[in-house]
């Protein structure tokens, strides 16, 4: 430790371990750093904000000294500057946080407002769907195969649900305006 940075019996020259770290003296700047490590981390202590967010605050304001030491009108009142720019960076943290719970809010609300017509839909679709296997049911099974070959996806072809059925390709048309004119039957009685 060199005595050219103290004066008046011991006290340290804040000004000229500022002046010697603009020039790119390591050891003004180290000792810089210890003389306001701790009021700065008083400061974000202040702020209750977590760790993680008390130590971005702080190299950022070491940061900002560094990008700005070279231009303090008052060197000797560097204490002072840092603890302003401190309590701006522990704002400028604290209003992004609550930027981030608003925004996760806003999409979580806005996730349940998108879903909930979906799970209506839903249970509504699924209801329909137990009406018609309901109402299928009631069908005779030949026109139940019938209607389940037609409805296949891929659709069964006429020559195959006239092999399988052992119905005329000419009749199929026919028979399936039979079956859905008595499924609509069923579903309007139910």
């Amino acid at each position: 430790m060199t005595r050219t940075s103290r004066h008046d019996g011991g006290a340290l020259d804040i000004a000229g371990l500022v002046r010697g770290a603009a020039d790119g003296d390591r050891q003004a700047w180290e000792r810089l750093v210890d003389q306001y490590a701790r009021l700065i981390w008083s400061i974000t202590a202040g702020f209750k904000l977590t760790e993680s967010d008390a130590a971005d605050v702080a190299q950022t304001t070491w940061l900002r000294l560094f990008e700005h030491i070279d231009r303090i009108e008052y060197p000797d009142r560097v204490g002072s500057w840092l603890a302003a720019t401190a309590r701006n960076e522990c704002l400028r943290s604290l209003a992004a946080r609550k930027r981030v719970v608003l925004a996760q809010d806003d999409e979580v609300l806005t996730d349940v407002v998108a879903c909930a017509p979906e799970i209506d839909e839903r249970i509504l679709a699924d209801e329909r769907d137990q009406v018609v296997r309901d109402a299928l049911n009631h069908l005779p099974s030949r026109w139940q195969r019938l209607l389940e070959l037609l409805m296949a996806d891929p659709p069964t072809s006429y020559a195959d649900i006239s092999s399988e059925l052992d119905l005329p390709v000419g009749s199929i048309g026919p028979t399936r305006g039979r079956c859905l004119a008595q499924l609509r039957v069923l579903l309007q009685a139910s």
